[in-house]
């Protein structure tokens, strides 16, 4: 099978325009997608991770929620906030 060239930009713009009006009809009825994301510590690559894809959710009409733990966070209460999410 021949190599196949993808057009990664176009894809992109594709998928987030499907996803934009997906949301966009939940809205209409009510519902508004949301993403929460739980950064456990201060490693700055993640913090920056974390950051494009708060962005790119919200680019989409999504609502999105990044909650900080700090690195000394028990297991015991990260699995109670999961729940809780």
């Amino acid at each position: 099978m021949p190599a196949e060239l993808i057009d990664g930009a176009a894809v992109s713009a594709r998928v987030r325009a499907e996803v934009s009006a997906e949301v966009a009809t939940l809205r209409a009825s009510g519902l508004v997608p949301r993403l929460a994301v739980v950064l456990i510590g201060d490693d700055p690559a993640s913090a920056v991770y974390v950051r494009s894809y708060g962005r790119a959710w919200l680019q989409v009409g999504m609502a999105e929620d990044t909650i900080l733990l700090r690195a000394t966070t028990s297991k015991e209460d990260l699995m109670t906030l999961l729940d809780t999410l």
